[in-house]
């Protein structure tokens, strides 16, 4: 039996996304902004909440293409406020769109959202070391800086815990503990 994070043994989506995505570093725009809209919307819910509605938002949000995104009026905001396959927050739909915009601005000024993102680590995943999973932090001096620059632009949802999440999503650290099957496997992923 694989040894895995504490956090990922509950159910089969978080095994999975656990094994095959969590700190992969990703530099693909689209898939960076899909991640940000994600841990946005799990403020205040259970990560495995927003992975069991993973594929309703992509439905939902037009695979989070941000140029479509962009134009949505309110009759869209309000047939988004009512589907079940995302989680109907007025606050955080709405968030989408005005990050959409923000997100489009940043690629255009800097050619590309990962160039700008991935410059809190200066280009390269954090490997940290951490023994037990209550080691891991909620939010770090990195993560303090980017939610202030983000805020700075316009980003709605990006509050110092949530853009930590999103670090260790996808791969700015590597916060797989040093017991997990995935730690010498995803540090090696630079």
């Amino acid at each position: 039996m694989l040894k895995r994070c504490t956090w990922a043994t509950k159910n089969d989506h978080e095994m999975e996304y656990h094994d095959k995505e969590w700190g992969v570093p990703i530099h693909d725009d689209r898939l960076l902004f899909e991640f940000l809209i994600l841990e946005g919307a799990q403020a205040g819910l259970s990560w495995s909440t927003i992975l069991s509605k993973r594929e309703g938002y992509r439905a939902a949000f037009d695979n989070f293409d941000a140029k479509k995104i962009v134009g949505y009026d309110q009759d869209k905001i309000n047939e988004l406020l009512q589907n079940k396959g995302i989680v109907r927050n007025k606050l955080k739909v709405n968030s989408v769109v005005t990050n959409a915009k923000v997100f489009l601005e940043i690629q255009k000024e800097y050619g590309s959202f990962d160039a700008y993102i991935w410059s809190f680590v200066e280009g390269k995943p954090i490997q940290n070391v951490w023994k037990v999973n209550s080691d891991v932090p909620a939010t770090t001096v990195i993560s303090d800086k980017m939610s202030k620059a983000l805020k700075k632009k316009g980003f709605k949802f990006v509050g110092s815990t949530i853009c930590y999440a999103f670090m260790q999503a996808v791969g700015m650290v590597n916060d797989h503990t040093t017991d997990c099957f995935r730690y010498n496997e995803v540090k090696k992923l630079q």
